[in-house]
């Protein structure tokens, strides 16, 4: 049975959590010897909250209402009140404004859930109760339980952090940075260097240069059967009563590999909307920036922009610097910024543009779009994301999609784990994998 506290949570977020919760439920439900009803009713008081106590007749004890404690401080009727015990019965809900009742709560979620459900409540509780200022106190930023939505949030108050909480945030922040390197990076260099390596392939290649695989497949429509040999000699051979008939393909077009070369055989211009709503894509770009820059063969440029426009590819050594050198919030310029990554192209068939904005511009719209066109003119690969992130299709200007789309730049929203292949989809000049028509305009 899957459900939610339909009467306290309203809040997809929230939703997700209660639909774990209640399979955490189950593997903490009590021995088989337990009635089948009074189970079901226990499930349901749990998935219910506190309002339905009366209605099933259920009271909970033990662990069950410790979680159902943790939960109904977050989620029922009474948020914003400060909890007076951990989940023994007698409660009001709420986290309050108290440090040290937040980082209990903190602990007692940690205890009774998994870690994806944690970031949730956690997402949740910074959302609802307002208790972003809490992330500033280094106890605090200790308790959480680190993602990447945790780093917008670092991110989004860097400028009001005190020193004694900066390094504990930057720590925060490296171990997110990390955990997502380990994942994106291996498939990221595979994927990247063979697409590189066939964007490489040249047409007059010396003989042990040969690509002889491709070759035979680009030439099998000069396939040529040859002349059967003489039918006696044949027999005389091979015991045979007549010829074997034979062909062969003729090479007309070669195709060998280019050789490796220690220049970069691709520019990457990453230009990334720094606004509010983007945080998660500010730490997903940064990674891959961090990646792309590590690799010999691409040359990466990494650009963010508000009204402004910050070049933070000197940093690129080192992602976390990357992110604490960003300032989220503020307008958009997408003009602006598009005008400085066009200023800094100098191969433009060998570069390739992303622009991870939700095109909310505050610029000038029709330069935007004649900037983007010129740029595809002089051979620009151009790729539009409408966010890099886990979530999917974020809201976004439909107009501004179109118009884009219109041009050859059709704008999509990007995972993570998609992200390689649309690179090497640019890199190679093929049609971009663009995921469902969800994620469309």
């Amino acid at each position: 049975m899957t459900t939610t506290r339909t009467t306290t949570r309203t809040d997809p977020m929230s939703q997700t959590a209660g639909e774990t919760t209640e399979r955490t439920t189950e593997r903490t439900a009590p021995a088989s010897d337990t009635p089948p009803d009074a189970e079901r009713l226990r499930r349901w008081r749990m998935v219910l909250g506190a309002d339905s106590a009366d209605s099933t007749g259920r009271t909970l004890t033990g662990q069950d209402a410790a979680m159902d404690g943790a939960l109904d401080a977050l989620y029922g009727g009474g948020a914003g009140k400060k909890p007076n015990s951990r989940g023994t019965g007698g409660r009001s809900a709420g986290l309050g404004a108290s440090a040290p009742s937040v980082a209990r709560w903190l602990g007692d979620i940690r205890t009774y859930f998994p870690s994806s459900v944690v970031q949730v409540m956690q997402r949740d509780a910074i959302d609802r109760l307002g208790l972003s200022a809490l992330l500033l106190e280094p106890e605090m930023l200790e308790a959480v339980e680190p993602d990447v939505h945790l780093v917008g949030t670092l991110l989004s108050l860097n400028k009001a952090m005190p020193e004694t909480t900066k390094e504990t945030a930057r720590a925060v922040v490296r171990k997110v940075v990390e955990d997502l390197e380990r994942r994106l990076e291996s498939r990221t260099r595979a994927t990247l260097t063979g697409a590189l390596d066939r964007s490489a392939r040249i047409s007059r290649p010396r003989h042990r240069d040969i690509d002889w695989d491709r070759t035979i497949r680009a030439n099998l429509k000069n396939y040529l059967t040859l002349p059967a040999p003489d039918a006696a000699t044949t027999a005389g051979s091979t015991g045979a009563t007549g010829p074997t008939p034979t062909g062969t393909v003729v090479p007309e077009r070669l195709i060998g590999y280019g050789r490796s070369s220690r220049s970069a055989k691709k520019d990457i211009v990453l230009c990334v909307d720094q606004s509010g709503s983007m945080a998660a894509s500010v730490v997903y770009a940064s990674v891959f920036g961090a990646v792309l820059a590590s690799m010999r063969t691409l040359s990466t440029r990494l650009v963010v922009f508000d009204t402004a426009v910050v070049d933070l590819t000197d940093q690129l050594d080192d992602p976390v610097d990357v992110l604490f050198g960003t300032q989220l919030g503020g307008g958009t310029d997408i003009n602006r910024a598009l005008a400085y990554c066009q200023s800094r192209i100098t191969r433009p068939a060998d570069t390739v543009v992303v622009l991870i904005s939700d095109l909310y511009e505050g610029g000038i719209r029709d330069e935007m779009l004649k900037r983007v066109a010129a740029m595809k003119a002089s051979g620009v690969q151009f790729v539009t994301l409408l966010a890099l992130s886990d979530e999917g299709a974020p809201a976004y200007d439909h107009e501004h999609a179109a118009a884009l789309g219109a041009l050859g730049a059709p704008a999509f929203a990007c995972t993570p784990d998609l992200f390689p292949d649309v690179m090497a989809a640019a890199i190679e000049k093929r049609p971009l994998p663009i995921p469902d028509k969800e994620y469309q305009p």
